[in-house]
Order: structure tokens, then C-alpha cells, then sequence
């Protein structure tokens, strides 16, 4: 049996935002006390409104190295890219 307390990815939605941001990580031995530390340690003057606990070990990324091939099959949709269409003038800055 492991001894080892897993390790949680801690997000928080600050009081002004709409979404989540990465603010650090923690060790936790489940997501209920992960939330409570994470409360203590990241949300100490009240900034947050909402806290997501993730186990690291469940976060899958791409490799950076690689990021050409997964990228660039946007390049072969130029129409994805605001130059293709026209902004009415009353719409004002984008």
C-alpha cells in the first residue's frame, strides 16, 4: 500500500471572472480536504467563488515538442480567421 498523499491541481473563479484559473497545486488525501486546503491556502481574502480539485495524475497534456502537428491542421482552414469577414462600422472595436 502506498503512503504517498496524492497531489491536486487547484483552479479558482475569482469573484470578477468567469472562469477558472490555475493557481497552483497541493497534497490531499482525497478532493474534499484538497478544497479545504485549497480554500486556506489560495482563497485567504476572499477572492474565490468556486474551487475545482483535479489529481494531477488525471491531467493529460500535449507534448510542446510536438505542438506542429497538432497545430497545424488549423492552417488549412483560412476561414477560421477574422480577415474573411467584414465588421459593420457600429459594431465598434473587436
Amino acid at each position: 500500500m502506498s503512503t504517498e498523499i496524492p497531489l491536486w491541481e487547484i483552479f479558482i473563479r475569482s469573484a470578477h471572472g468567469m472562469s477558472h484559473r490555475h493557481v497552483g497545486s497541493l497534497h490531499a488525501p482525497d478532493a474534499g480536504m484538497a478544497i479545504r486546503n485549497a480554500r486556506d491556502v489560495y482563497c485567504r481574502r476572499k477572492e474565490g467563488v468556486s474551487i475545482w480539485v483535479i489529481p494531477t495524475a488525471q491531467v493529460t497534456a500535449s507534448d510542446p515538442g510536438r505542438k506542429d502537428a497538432l497545430f497545424d491542421a488549423a492552417d488549412s482552414k483560412p476561414y477560421r480567421h477574422p480577415t474573411f469577414f467584414d465588421i459593420p462600422e457600429d459594431a465598434g472595436p473587436m
